[in-house]
């Protein structure tokens, strides 16, 4: 197991589902739900991120090659992305969900695309490609900061009293900040391999 990949994977994964940024959007869409509801609703967002993860990890290979995409076309696309969500994160533009009647929370947008958005699914493909054999580094990588996005998200209503609004709006930031470093060096790599 690569120790690097594994931290590295662990803290895109964690910071692109930014559990604690989502925790205001995670009490409005489950207000006045009981807290064992709540709990139902955050279970299965999680199980449907990390299978969309999954299915990604492995099938994104088969997809840029039926697409006929290089992974350093990906590379370049994938750190502009990351770039931009670590933008909006610093600024506090990131759009908030619109809430409809009849839909499940759990799946759409807790899980897609706020967990498992267009950046994570990226990100994972690109880690999946960065060593011979990284599977297994990724796949723990990917679990374990899913498994703690579920612990922050489980504590959502303790969290959102403790730490308020601005304590919420630093740490999107902060998040934000290492979010965009991190997508600077993916982008850089793809442009080292597409002109060097």
């Amino acid at each position: 197991m690569d120790t690097s990949i594994l931290i590295k994977t662990f803290v895109a994964v964690f910071v692109l589902a930014d559990a604690v940024g989502n925790i205001p959007i995670l009490l409005v869409l489950t207000k006045g739900m009981e807290s064992e509801e709540r709990n139902k609703v955050i279970d299965k967002a999680i199980a449907v991120a990390i299978g969309v993860l999954l299915l990604f990890a492995f099938g994104g290979k088969f997809i840029l090659n039926y697409l006929d995409v290089s992974f350093a076309s990906l590379r370049v696309a994938g750190g502009l992305l990351l770039l931009l969500i670590a933008l909006q994160m610093l600024r506090g533009d990131l759009d908030t969900p619109v809430v409809e009647q009849g839909r499940d929370v759990a799946i759409t947008p807790l899980a897609l695309p706020l967990l498992a958005g267009p950046g994570t699914l990226t990100t994972v493909m690109l880690l999946m490609s960065e060593s011979p054999s990284p599977h297994v580094s990724v796949i723990v990588g990917m679990i374990a900061a899913m498994l703690v996005t579920w612990l922050i998200m489980r504590l959502a209503s303790n969290i959102d009293k403790w730490i308020g609004a601005e304590g919420e709006v630093i740490i999107t930031q902060l998040l934000g900040f290492l979010l965009a470093a991190l997508a600077v060096e993916i982008g850089s790599d793809g442009i080292k391999e597409l002109f060097f």
